[in-house]
């Protein structure tokens, strides 16, 4: 079962403006920025005259750019140890933790951020998706219920149908599956979660309904040519089942079916 995925937002999108009160190596960091020059330009922020919200930010934003995850959240870090009120910070550390799979400093940086702005909808998926990695699924439940915006309802749906499911709630489930179905035909992981969820309760009827459905989506997915695997040696169709398994290791090699 695949938990909620989150979009990573730009580094700058919460327009944060590090000029105000900016030295030269921030002066400096900022016009190599300006030309594409990133790594330049985080090289002039190397070294730090005295403490400053904007230099570390700054820092975090070049890191983040680069994809230099771990890098980043230790500047967003500094920032907030003195400054936990700083939103943007906070904001991009818990992303940085998110991505590092850090998730309970992660949930913690995402919970002062919603503190502060409680109607941060993309930042309350990704708390969502934090508390479904540690467990805690009735807190990422209503996480995702209270998600209303247009732009987080498809992420919200999926999301909810995850905590639904690890709560075994699987009539819930697969009615926020289809929903999202609905809004998406292509969500192949709404299928796929179908597919072991219907296995789970061998419901063996669904797990073909869905198995096909996702097959049409996408004809290479393992998820169903294993489920029909399944299906045709409980039927004593070994000849069927062989010939998926055979497919089924002409797209995944190394993959090893129990």
């Amino acid at each position: 079962m695949k938990p909620a995925l989150s979009a990573v937002p730009s580094a700058a999108s919460a327009n944060h403006d590090p000029v105000t009160g900016a030295g030269d190596s921030i002066r400096e960091a900022l016009q190599l920025r300006a030309n594409g020059r990133l790594r330049e330009a985080l090289e002039a922020l190397a070294c730090p005259d005295e403490f400053s919200t904007d230099f570390y930010i700054l820092r975090g934003d070049l890191q983040l750019e680069l994809g230099q995850f771990k890098e980043a959240a230790g500047s967003y870090f500094t920032v907030t140890a003195s400054a936990p009120d700083n939103v943007y910070a906070q904001r991009n550390l818990g992303l940085c933790l998110h991505r590092l799979g850090r998730w309970e400093p992660a949930a913690e940086a995402l919970q002062q951020v919603l503190k502060f702005d409680p109607h941060r909808d993309e930042v309350r998926l990704e708390l969502g998706d934090c508390l479904l990695h540690l467990k805690r699924t009735e807190e990422a439940l209503s996480c995702f219920d209270q998600c209303w915006s247009d732009s987080s309802r498809r992420r919200a749906v999926f999301g909810r149908a995850v905590a639904l499911q690890q709560l075994r709630r699987f009539d819930e489930a697969e009615a926020n599956y289809e929903r999202l179905l609905t809004l998406d035909p292509k969500a192949e992981e709404a299928l796929s979660n179908l597919v072991s969820m219907s296995m789970e309760v061998f419901d063996l009827s669904r797990v073909q309904q869905y198995s096909r459905r996702l097959l049409d989506l996408n004809p290479k997915s393992t998820d169903a040519l294993r489920q029909f695997a399944a299906l045709q040696a409980l039927d004593k169709d070994y000849q069927d089942a062989e010939a998926l398994l055979r497919r089924l290791l002409e797209i995944q090699p190394d993959d090893v079916v129990a």
